[in-house]
């Protein structure tokens, strides 16, 4: 058997069944952070959902450095309320923009005025990112996080 029938043997095994469930955390590294890799990409199709952690977002100091654009959640249907997928949309669009326009950014060549969509994601980006730094001591209840990135997106509607 190869790897990959194996893999998806043992990961396949958590969740519910008629006798009980069980919950499997994994954790994939890739090599030189190539989500591309064979045995990552495998995981990704047969996993409810994955985290991506970046080294390029915990060397700016942002930790837990949860890269939220790369991650994923085939169950956000299902246990998000209408409003709480809108807003994580919303903030994806802004995240989405910033990161696309990172280059026009960072060398100047992008003026204030220009688009006013990513002006607003432009303002909002470090407000959105601020709610997701988190130190080791604090813990956010969920009701607590929801509340400060509606609050982060609210700025600047």
């Amino acid at each position: 058997p190869s790897v990959f029938s194996q893999m998806a043997q043992i990961l396949e095994r958590a969740g519910n069944s008629n006798t009980g469930s069980i919950t499997g955390i994994y954790s994939v590294l890739v090599d030189g952070d190539d989500m591309s890799d064979p045995i990552a990409d495998a995981a990704r199709s047969i996993l409810d959902g994955h985290i991506v952690l970046a080294r390029d977002i915990a060397s700016s100091g942002i930790y837990p450095a949860v890269d939220v654009l790369s991650s994923v959640s085939r169950l956000e249907s299902s246990i998000l309320n209408t409003d709480q997928r809108r807003l994580l949309i919303d903030v994806r669009q802004v995240l989405s923009a910033v990161k696309n326009a990172r280059d026009l950014i960072d060398i100047g060549a992008y003026k204030k005025g220009g688009n006013p969509k990513l002006d607003r994601a432009i303002e909002l980006e470090p407000r959105i990112t601020s709610v997701f730094i988190q130190d080791q001591a604090h813990i956010s209840s969920p009701d607590e996080a929801w509340k400060n990135l509606t609050q982060a997106m609210e700025v600047g509607s």
